[in-house]
């Protein structure tokens, strides 16, 4: 059985975060482990709270897990300081440095709360960055990884991938949910050149989790050996499917259905 470490934080309302990105994992048919590097109080209608896990604590995690089960992927999402960042890196680079990692630059949550401080920004961009075979922002942490203004158009996007991509990264998946349109648009940006895949907007409120969802999907892929387009062809491919069979829980944004391929053998 393939492995993926997931490195992120908690959600406690269950739709994004470690939790998204487990069940993704599963869907895939690939076990997860974790390292928890904060605790969130969040439910569908915001984050009510963030509580940091201390760095060694979370450089334990990974370590104990990587050195007794090891892994074949790290998936990483909110990583809320510098030195979080730093002690990430330094158990990577030690413990798993042939492991392909994708890295989510989660920074907002779906109802605007800030997941990382100030310091978070630099660190990101000179050692998790370089060291990404795929970074997947959306427009907005693109534009706060660059320092830049809103990015509006499917060309932004592709601009901002490729300074992106200059600062290490192998290659850059820029998310386009955020942007106008009845259109979605992602652009793969990488060594093999730039593809732009687009689909019908869907129009609902739940869609929390999906950034973490598609880059632990991503990553499953990647940990199955699959190349990386068909990682996130597939992987938009199911959550899509995710948000087309989403539960309608809660009442703000929603989780998707991580479960929908997932049947009941044992009955």
């Amino acid at each position: 059985m393939k492995r993926l470490l997931i490195v992120a934080g908690s959600d406690s309302g269950g739709g994004a975060g470690l939790q998204a990105d487990i069940k993704t994992a599963t869907a895939y048919g690939v076990y997860a482990t974790t390292a928890v590097t904060a605790v969130t109080v969040q439910d569908t209608r915001g984050v009510h709270g963030v509580h940091a896990i201390p760095d060694e604590t979370i450089a334990a995690q990974m370590r104990v897990v990587l050195e007794d089960i090891g892994t074949d992927a790290v998936k990483t999402g909110m990583l809320h300081s510098a030195g979080t960042i730093e002690a990430v890196a330094a158990m990577l680079a030690a413990h798993a440095p042939a492991a392909t990692l994708v890295a989510d630059p989660v920074m907002v949550a779906k109802g605007g709360a800030r997941l990382i401080d100030d310091t978070a920004v630099a660190a990101m961009k000179a050692l998790l960055i370089p060291r990404a075979a795929l970074l997947t922002p959306n427009a907005p942490e693109a534009s706060a990884l660059l320092g830049i203004g809103e990015l509006r158009s499917v060309e932004d996007l592709i601009l901002a991938g490729r300074e992106l991509r200059a600062l290490g990264a192998a290659a850059v998946l820029m998310k386009g949910g955020h942007l106008a349109g009845e259109t979605v648009a992602d652009v793969l940006i990488g060594p093999d050149g730039e593809e732009v895949f687009s689909g019908t907007r869907i129009h609902t409120e739940h869609t929390h989790g999906t950034g973490c969802t598609l880059a632990s999907a991503i990553a499953s892929g990647l940990a199955l050996g699959w190349d990386l387009r068909d990682a996130v062809e597939t992987a938009r491919a199911f959550v899509t499917k995710a948000i087309e069979t989403a539960p309608g829980l809660g009442h703000g944004h929603g989780p998707l259905n991580h479960m929908f391929g997932i049947g009941r053998p044992w009955t």
